[in-house]
């Protein structure tokens, strides 16, 4: 569940989490479920994501990040910096049966903030449906 101030989701995958990591890690397999990247699994590592610019939103279609944590394949996390956010996205694999819980948390929204609030709605929607769709065809399509 989301609260202001946080994206909160979860979703099992039919996919052991050595599957699901490679997909949450390798730049090209990130590509096909979220966007271009120059993201490299190590810790520290500066990156970008490109995507559709909203100048209406400040936001010019770069998102800065750095990765924050990097526990294999137990727990990724990064820093997300683009427009007027300044947010961490935490990925969260959990073993569940002959699969994998996914977990995502999105943090650091300003709910006082107008123009956060509109990136929180669009965020938190394509969190949910888009990027989950994209994600389980990525693995499902994998050798």
């Amino acid at each position: 569940m989301s609260e202001p101030a946080r994206i909160a989701v979860d979703q099992f995958l039919p996919h052991p989490p050595a599957r699901v990591w490679r997909a949450l890690t390798d730049s090209d397999l990130l590509e096909r479920w979220l966007m271009p990247n120059d993201f490299r699994p190590s810790l520290g590592h500066h990156f970008t994501f490109r995507t559709l610019a909203r100048p209406g939103q400040g936001f010019d279609g770069v998102v800065h990040c750095e990765v924050l944590e990097l526990d294999e394949p137990r727990r990724l996390r990064w820093a997300w910096r683009g427009g007027s956010l300044d947010t961490v996205v935490t990925w969260t694999l959990v073993p569940e049966g002959r699969g994998t819980r996914l977990f995502l948390e999105h943090a650091g929204f300003d709910p006082d903030d107008p123009l956060q609030r509109r990136t929180f709605t669009l965020l938190d929607g394509g969190w949910r449906t888009r990027v989950w769709t994209r994600l389980a065809a990525t693995l499902t399509a994998l050798p």
